[in-house]
Order: structure tokens, then C-alpha cells, then sequence
């Protein structure tokens, strides 16, 4: 598709791809989400959520965004925890900006050291996104800056708030100067390009994060083996719940089964806003031993690396 051009001010149509890269649970996903303005990447309190790049979508007359919300760069423990490093870092190599997020509630650690390090490696621009400012006094934040500033020449610094969107608007104008004259890759009204299988599947396994105990979430998989439109428009959904013990298989279904069933209330409604239409949703859980360092059903429940 050739780029088209803004008869308004006669401005040739910009586009790219900008990656958003952070310590896990900094507020990536609540970013994403809030630039497109409805939920394609799951959003919890408990870090290392985003396994794949999450590819979302933002479009205006002028430009088109393709954003990559990669999994939190931290350290490896499984071949899982292989692929989202692996996932994370190859994004800093495809893209025309990077923007990387950090939590000024928490200051710097060491895992944003590691990341300065790694960004030291590319010469693409990246924009240090300080989130959170709502939880800070303004005075604060200062100093911050000047103890990033040090290790790393930034080519913008913005604060923001990604919950609440604050200043999120100024920081994708600032993105925009970024992103070289090109194609509309993506119809206007697409936000992400993963298939809607996907989305649901996220879904499901944001509900079980909020609802379930520490020893579960990285324990989790969500696979959806059948999604079909009835003759009545109902959308019907089978999915299956992967766990490693049979402990977690109970623990997600819960006493007679009200775990699951709470799951599924309120997945489906996020699912129906998602589809625009009832469902019927169908939960299976399967203990799958060790699953996240078994190369063929990380594949099955795709996940992939080049």
C-alpha cells in the first residue's frame, strides 16, 4: 500500500513500529491500552504478565503507530523465560523509536541498569517514559531524571501517568517526529493484529492473574481449541486452562468448581465488549507438566521465536 498524504496541510503520511520496553510490571500493557483505547494486552499487578510482542494499533489522518508491547526484560529461569527475553530484545533491532518505561513510584534498580546496557547496543532513538507521575510529588521527580540522564543520552524524556492517561497524548506527538514518511499498514480502524483467538485467550488468563494465589499465575496457559458463530450469532468458545500440578488444576477450579466458574463470568464480559457479541464460554483445566520448558507445547500454545 503506497503512503497517502494529508490534504489538509499537504503532509506526507508517516508510519513505523515503536518498541515499549521496561522492567516487568512498570505499566507497559496499561500504556498500550490506553494509546489505543480498548484492552488488547492483559493487565495485572504481578510482573512478567506479557509473554508475546503485542502488536497494537494507532492511527490519525496524519500517522500510524505500530506498537510492540514486548515481555519485561528480566532474568531467565525456564524456556518460557527464554522466549520472552528473547522476544523482548529482538524488538529493539525492528523498530524506528523505543520507548523505555519506567516506574517513578519505585526509582531506578537494577533491572533498568541491565536495560540501559542493552539499549547502549542499538542506535535507534529512545524516549525515557517516566510513569506513574500521578503516585509522586512533582519535586521528586527531578531528581530521577537527572539519575537516568547520567547513564543514558535520551532523545526525549516524558512523564506521564499510562493509568490515567496523563500527558500520553503530548508523548505519541513526540513519537510521531520519530517515524519516517510510509504506509498505512493496517486499516484505520484495526488496533491490533493479532487474531481475535489470541485476544480471548489473554483474556481468560488476565482473569485467573487477579483471582488466583502467588503459586499459580507463571504456571499458566491459555490455549482456545474451538471459536465458531452459532446460527443465533452467539459466539462459542472452548478453551483449555494448562497448569503444571494437579495442586493449581484445583486451586483454579476451586470449591465446587466457584473458582472457574468466576473466571468465566467475568472473562466473558470482557470477551462480549471485545467481539460485540454474547458468547458462550466453556473452560477446561489440563495439567500439563512442566509445560514451560517443553519446546512443542510452548509451540502449541504459540509461542515463537525467530
Amino acid at each position: 500500500m503506497s503512503a497517502k498524504n494529508n490534504d489538509k496541510e499537504g503532509k506526507a503520511f508517516k508510519s513505523g513500529f515503536v518498541a515499549i520496553i521496561g522492567r516487568p510490571n512498570v505499566g507497559k500493557s496499561t500504556l498500550m491500552n490506553q494509546v489505543i483505547g480498548q484492552k488488547i494486552a492483559i493487565m495485572s499487578d504481578k510482573p512478567q504478565t506479557t509473554r508475546n510482542k503485542i502488536h497494537g494499533v494507532y492511527t490519525t489522518d496524519e500517522a500510524q503507530i505500530v506498537f510492540l508491547d514486548t515481555p519485561g526484560i528480566h532474568k531467565s529461569q525456564s524456556k518460557l523465560g527464554d522466549y520472552m527475553m528473547k522476544a523482548a530484545e529482538s524488538a529493539l533491532s525492528e523498530v524506528e523509536a523505543i520507548l523505555f518505561l519506567v516506574d517513578v513510584v519505585e526509582g531506578m534498580g537494577g533491572g533498568d541498569r541491565y536495560i540501559i546496557e542493552q539499549l547502549k547496543k542499538v542506535k535507534t532513538p529512545v524516549i525515557l517514559v517516566m510513569n506513574k507521575i500521578d503516585q509522586v510529588h512533582p519535586e521528586q521527580l527531578l531528581p530521577i531524571i537527572t539519575s537516568y540522564k547520567d547513564l543514558y543520552p535520551f532523545a526525549e524524556i516524558i512523564p506521564i501517568s499510562a493509568m490515567h492517561g496523563s500527558n500520553v497524548n503530548t508523548l505519541l506527538e513526540q513519537v510521531i517526529k520519530y517515524l519516517p514518511e510510509g504506509p498505512q499498514y493496517y486499516p484505520a480502524d484495526q488496533v491490533t493484529d493479532h487474531p481475535e483467538q489470541f485476544v480471548c485467550a489473554e483474556l481468560i488468563r488476565e482473569k485467573i492473574l487477579h483471582l488466583t494465589r502467588e503459586e499459580v499465575p507463571h504456571s499458566i496457559a491459555v490455549g482456545i481449541e474451538d471459536m465458531k458463530v452459532e446460527e443465533n450469532g452467539v459466539v462459542h468458545i472452548s478453551a483449555v486452562i494448562y497448569v503444571e500440578r494437579d495442586s493449581q488444576k484445583g486451586i483454579i477450579i476451586g470449591k465446587k468448581g466457584a473458582m472457574l466458574k468466576e473466571v468465566g463470568q467475568k472473562a466473558r464480559a470482557d470477551i462480549e465488549a471485545l467481539l460485540g457479541s454474547k458468547t458462550f464460554l466453556e473452560l477446561w483445566v489440563k495439567v500439563k507438566k512442566d509445560w514451560r520448558n517443553q519446546e512443542r507445547v510452548l509451540r502449541d500454545l504459540g509461542f515463537r521465536h525467530e
